[in-house]
């Protein structure tokens, strides 16, 4: 389905370039279908959360530096933490809802690099293997995608009943500023190979009764002489500081050991309150 401003026939071989033409043409389409252009965007703090997350196993689950893990990803997506801690030497397993971005993952792994891959969903996921994980992450608040309490509950819970005893889940969770009236708006900027991906996201007010804000990212991609928008809408479910305590308890086999934010500094903990709003969280199964 295409939507825009002008009629230029749908082949992109024929989208316009903004430099020299108001004309734009704007696909709608859910940007985890096209994992390249999601995978441009993303891919720049790879290293930084690698290292960040062998960072909280060291300092929070009491492991040696360089010990190999048994990891899992719940919403891998593109694989580039699947591709980066596979490369660090750790037995990684993941999972995703869209097929797409799975098939992605897969090939970006070369031919000595092994990972276990699955589609599956947060809430309700199985993983293929009995064997305990020793640790888990899910970044860049893909956790709010699930919009139902009893889901987020039943994901939290599901993770649990997948990790070993001591183990350690790192969850990034951006939290809802309720006092904003106005839509707020990022950008980033990320080139590869010659492609050029501007990505600009724009979430609106938050309904608090409801617990959900509208989220719309257009991507403007420039690929060999052409650019087009690729234009996302869905919703997140929100959380405050306290809503997500509030949901912490719910799940008694997790306890939070400490926060930081998106800037993944190990040395730099955080308060778990609304004074900043990338928040992630570490938390850890407890024992029996």
């Amino acid at each position: 389905e295409f939507t825009g401003c002008c009629s230029v026939n749908s082949n992109p071989a024929n989208l316009v370039n903004p430099v020299s033409s108001f004309l734009m043409l704007t696909e709608t389409a859910d940007w985890y279908d096209t994992p390249l252009y999601y995978d441009i965007i993303f891919d720049q703090d790879t290293a930084k959360e690698a290292e960040f997350l062998e960072a909280v196993a060291v300092k929070h689950g009491g492991l040696k530096p360089g010990r190999k893990l048994r990891l899992l990803e719940p919403a891998c997506g593109s694989g580039r933490l699947v591709a980066a801690m596979v490369e660090r030497g750790h037995e990684v397993s993941g999972f995703d809802l869209n097929a797409n971005m799975l098939d992605y993952a897969r090939k970006r792994l070369t031919k000595k690099q092994r990972a276990t891959l699955w589609q599956d969903r947060l809430e309700s996921f199985t993983a293929p293997t009995k064997q305990p994980f020793e640790f888990a992450h899910c970044l860049v608040s893909t956790f709010k995608y699930v919009l139902e309490e009893t889901g987020a509950v039943s994901h939290l819970q599901h993770v649990a009943a997948a990790l070993e005893e001591g183990a350690l889940y790192v969850l990034g969770v951006h939290l809802t500023d309720y006092t904003h009236e106005r839509a707020q708006h990022e950008r980033w900027v990320a080139d590869r190979d010659g492609i050029q991906v501007v990505c600009n996201t724009h979430s609106w007010p938050p309904d608090r009764k409801a617990r959900t804000e509208d989220i719309r990212t257009r991507l403007r991609i420039t690929r060999e002489g052409r650019t087009w928008l690729q234009e996302t809408r869905w919703q997140f479910r929100t959380y405050s500081a306290g809503e997500m305590k509030r949901l912490l308890n719910r799940v008694p086999e997790l306890e939070l050991v400490e926060c930081y934010d998106f800037t993944y500094d190990i040395t730099a903990p955080r308060a778990f309150d609304d004074s900043y709003e990338d928040i992630v969280l570490v938390l850890r199964k407890r024992g029996q």
